[in-house]
């Protein structure tokens, strides 16, 4: 029986992760940070990588009022940097090395990735649409129950007469780190002031 579950063990772990000192070298995390790190996602993960279905079941329990799995779906479309449709240990976890620990230029150039669905370099409207329906979609009617249906569409129009600096219909990760930095420079001045 012990050799039997062995077996089986050995068949389900698909993947182990790269070695810790060289995820520490690559990461902003400390080697114990990553040991439970790691803890967490073969707690979620035993096979040491993570398919889109079971990303968004683990992603759907944050967002109990509302339907994560659109978002979810681009979340796991960011974090799966070699597009196979499955994520490891070294992608969940230099993608939150940024997100919690980078520069604001890392999680800026993250976030753009995030919005960029097609990966050809640049947001369009649509693509914008497509992400901001998806978050209105996962905070649930509970949390906005005044909104329109037409909210989701002024959010975009406002978002790209701020970003499209050229008004060539597209912004550039140039474009949305500009703007980005700009909001948080009027927002940290009116903080101050206030």
């Amino acid at each position: 029986s012990d050799k039997i579950e062995d077996e089986l063990e050995m068949t389900t772990v698909c993947h182990r992760p790269e070695g810790l000192e060289q995820l520490e070298a690559q990461t902003n995390f400390t080697k114990r940070e990553l040991q439970v790190l790691y803890r967490g996602f073969k707690n979620e993960c035993p096979s040491g990588v993570v398919n889109e279905e079971t990303f968004k079941q683990i992603y759907a329990q944050f967002f109990p009022h509302g339907d994560a799995s659109m978002y979810a779906h681009y979340l796991f479309n960011a974090f799966d940097t070699a597009q196979n449709g499955s994520v490891k240990f070294e992608d969940f976890v230099m993608a939150l090395s940024i997100l919690l620990r980078g520069t604001v230029h890392e999680k800026l150039r993250w976030t753009f990735n995030l919005y960029d669905i097609n990966k050809d370099g640049y947001i369009n409207k649509e693509e914008m649409m497509d992400i901001v329906k998806a978050i209105y979609d996962m905070m649930g009617k509970y949390t906005y129950p005044v909104l329109k249906e037409d909210a989701p569409r002024q959010h975009v129009e406002v978002f790209f007469q701020k970003m499209d600096k050229n008004k060539d219909g597209v912004v550039t990760l140039d474009e949305f780190i500009e703007s980005c930095q700009e909001v948080r420079r009027n927002y940290n001045c009116n903080e101050r002031s206030s």
